[in-house]
């Protein structure tokens, strides 16, 4: 994989990469600075405007479907579905922002890039929910997991996650505040990969330009915590004031876990078809990083 850098007036970017999915077929994003011209993007009135979710968050214990969208090559986006082994002082396990986060992630992938997305046969997104466990994992590009903090994993799912991730799979891992919950997270790593590191990717990391300028790691709360709080984006205090984006890398620096830490991305695509305020704060920033971090991913 190899980039080509151009000055931000020069408006572009381009990525060559040696292999490129199917559905990113034609890519050759600009970069663009998050701000209004993302948020002009998100409100100029679309077909597919009226397919964003509000949020069903704590409606579903198991996936509203089984099983994947017919494949055809196309983006399908896949979450992590784990069984809770703890409960931690945020988040609902596995379908913490579910399925509005997914859907709404989704429909702006197709109308802000020129992905091509799975759909099932109602025309819905193609999002799915697999176990790590599930021979299905193998057919999905992208995996992402919310409140990792709450899983201790069986041995089947790591050698199953491990695998998958091996074979050229990536999870993201999102939603993750406080000391506690690192500790957790960091020991199912250290479970998964014994010998690889978590490392830090600061703002200057080629992942925070793939498409949007991003200059910041952005600290999301969840909707609940910034309304409580009356406006503050750190969940709990002075522990979790920074957010950070960590990594883990293989031996040719392909990515094959990232996460968010002390801020919740997700939130900021689930919940943008609820409160105008909270869309105009966060989602702006929520969907140029995502959007970056698919493309960064997917592309090495």
């Amino acid at each position: 994989m190899t980039y080509e850098h151009h000055t931000l007036s020069e408006a572009t970017t381009r990525l060559k990469p040696t292999r490129q999915p199917h559905w990113l077929h034609a890519f050759a994003p600009s970069v663009v600075v998050v701000g209004s011209v993302l948020v002009a993007s998100l409100t100029v009135p679309t077909a597919t405007s009226a397919q964003i979710w509000r949020s069903q968050e704590g409606r579903y214990r198991t996936p509203m479907r089984t099983g994947l969208p017919k494949y055809t090559s196309s983006f399908m986006f896949c979450r992590l579905w784990y069984d809770a082994t703890r409960s931690m002082r945020s988040g609902l396990g596995w379908s913490t922002d579910y399925p509005a986060a997914d859907i709404n992630f989704m429909t702006r992938v197709e109308e802000l890039t020129p992905t091509h997305i799975e759909r099932w046969d109602n025309g819905d997104p193609g999002i799915a929910a697999v176990r790590a466990t599930d021979p299905d994992i193998f057919k999905c590009p992208f995996l992402f997991m919310t409140d990792p903090g709450s899983v201790t994993f069986t041995e089947a799912e790591i050698e199953g996650l491990r695998l998958y991730l091996l074979k050229g799979g990536f999870l993201w891992a999102d939603d993750l505040w406080g000391n506690e919950a690192w500790r957790y997270f960091e020991d199912e790593m250290s479970r998964l990969f014994p010998d690889r590191a978590i490392e830090e990717l600061t703002p200057e990391h080629r992942l925070f330009s793939a498409l949007y300028a991003v200059e910041e790691v952005p600290q999301i709360p969840s909707y609940q915590s910034w309304r409580r709080s009356g406006g503050a984006t750190s969940e709990f205090g002075a522990e979790t004031a920074v957010p950070h984006m960590r990594a883990i890398f293989d031996d040719e620096r392909r990515p094959l876990v990232i996460v968010s830490f002390n801020t919740d991305i997700a939130d900021g695509w689930e919940r943008e078809g609820d409160v105008p305020h909270f869309f105009y704060n966060f989602s702006p920033a929520a969907y140029g990083l995502g959007i970056n971090i698919l493309i960064w991913a997917m592309t090495h």
